[in-house]
């Protein structure tokens, strides 16, 4: 189906001019958007498939629409064609009280004039067609709704929408299932559906293995756009217990430890299931590359990095000198934005990882290329030190002795020590802390001198002291 030239599915091609001005509002607002700071200024279609027909008490729309804004032009990038995003469109006469958070907007002409539109995730009915679907296998349009066969998946399961803040959406189906949407959508194998498929053919007990996904196929490409997995009941949150231990006092060096073996555990699975290359001259410029570009744009972004730009530069420099004598570094698939909060500890203590997407802002083919171990571990850190600064009664100490539990947890499984590699290291968590200052700077200002203590740090790092 081409953007430009097939019809919209079983979809009304008015139907997306009708939402147009209520979704160029709502969209922005939205956690999940990425585009913050810039109007909307047009949709493109991409998809629109009707699940439930508008004529009836509730209509049901799943499109996949590009947004366009205007983009700073980059020298020598081509131009943004725009974001693509996954929305489910609910349509009522008059919406219910209970659904008031979900309001897009009152529709004032096309197809679906005198109707209200609204995020369907928050009504159950929407969210019990998504899960039948996936439980029969079905086709709707382009849509292909998938399942482990060796899986079942039970009617009746009563649809609840998790409010807490994250870049997608999640829906868990009676404490039994969690269906995972992806808002922000791209073509191709989504690293959400292909690493936790071959954990599963590894039998790594790491990582809940999917029991159905759904997908878009539009020319001849999958667009990957949930995952359901099952539902952990009575997790806990790893940023959400690191908080609670925190506020009591508690230490946390054991879970940091066991959170280490876990971590160590998937990436020896994902190296068994999965290509592994070796990183030499030419591909450790590349990355390298690729960390000070990140730099420089970050400090254009962001002035208040400028001061520590030659510091912070240093620290990529300093694995670029070590790959021209010679050093070279094993890649492979890893998880890509590892952090506290994709982690669950279940109630007999053992862990769990989550959501291998990858950080959604970086193209999907960067996030599917191997890559050194140490990337994950640098994520990790880096969330041990959000922690520490986000505790009400700060713990002197708590971080550092929590990475360097992290870390030995690590090296019991994996048989190295991360921070027998301090260049590596260093390069990592400078990326990442750079990456937290940007976006701390253009979603959540208040937090920007968390990342900010990490890079006072690593731009004066004795790289033998990083970890």
């Amino acid at each position: 189906m081409s953007e430009a030239a097939t019809p919209l599915g079983t979809a009304s091609p008015g139907l997306l001019a009708s939402l147009d001005p209520l979704l160029r509002e709502w969209l922005p607002r939205q956690r999940w958007f990425a585009g913050k700071g810039r109007p909307v200024t047009g949709f493109s279609p991409v998809a629109a498939t009707e699940l439930l027909p508008a004529d009836a008490r509730l209509g049901l729309y799943h499109l996949i629409v590009r947004a366009h804004q205007p983009l700073v032009p980059v020298p020598g990038a081509p131009p943004h064609p725009g974001d693509c995003y996954q929305l489910l469109i609910g349509v009522r006469e008059a919406l219910p009280p209970r659904l008031a958070p979900a309001l897009i907007g009152h529709v004032t002409r096309g197809p679906l004039a005198g109707h209200t539109v609204y995020d369907a995730l928050y009504d159950a009915r929407p969210a019990e067609v998504l899960l039948e679907a996936l439980r029969t296998r079905d086709r709707i349009g382009p849509l292909r709704f998938e399942r482990d066969r060796r899986q079942e998946i039970r009617s009746g399961l009563v649809p609840r929408l998790m409010t807490a803040e994250q870049s997608n959406s999640s829906v868990v189906y009676g404490d039994t299932f969690i269906l995972k949407l992806l808002r922000r959508i791209v073509p191709g194998d989504n690293p959400d559906l292909e690493l936790p498929l071959a954990l599963a053919r590894e039998g790594c007990p790491r990582v809940p293995a999917p029991t159905a996904w759904m997908a878009a196929h539009l020319d001849g490409r999958p667009w990957i756009l949930g995952v359901l997995q099952p539902y952990v009941q009575g997790a806990a949150d790893g940023w959400e217990l690191a908080l609670r231990e925190l506020a009591k006092g508690e230490d946390f060096t054991a879970e940091a430890r066991a959170l280490g073996r876990a971590t160590a555990e998937v990436h020896t699975a994902l190296a068994r299931a999965l290509p592994t290359v070796t990183l030499g001259h030419s591909a450790l410029g590349r990355l390298v590359d690729g960390m000070l570009a990140r730099l420089e744009e970050a400090v254009h972004a962001v002035p208040v990095l400028r001061p520590y730009a030659p510091g912070l530069r240093s620290a990529f420099t300093a694995l670029g000198d070590l790959a021209a004598e010679g050093r070279t570094w094993t890649a492979q698939r890893v998880h890509g934005d590892l952090h506290l909060g994709q982690c669950l500890r279940s109630p007999d203590g053992e862990w769990s990882l989550i959501d291998f997407e990858g950080e959604p802002a970086r193209p999907l083919a960067e996030r599917r290329m191997p890559q050194p171990p140490v990337r994950d571990i640098a994520g990790m850190l880096r969330s041990f030190d959000y922690a520490a600064h986000s505790a009400a009664t700060p713990v002197p100490g708590w971080a550092e002795t929590c990475r360097a539990a992290y870390c030995t947890g690590y090296a019991e499984v994996a048989g190295r020590d991360p921070r027998t590699d301090p260049v590596l290291l260093r390069a990592y968590e400078t990326d990442k802390a750079v990456y937290e200052v940007v976006y701390e700077a253009r979603h959540r200002p208040g937090w920007l001198p968390v990342p900010l203590s990490a890079v006072r740090r690593l731009a004066v790092a004795d790289p033998a002291r990083s970890a």
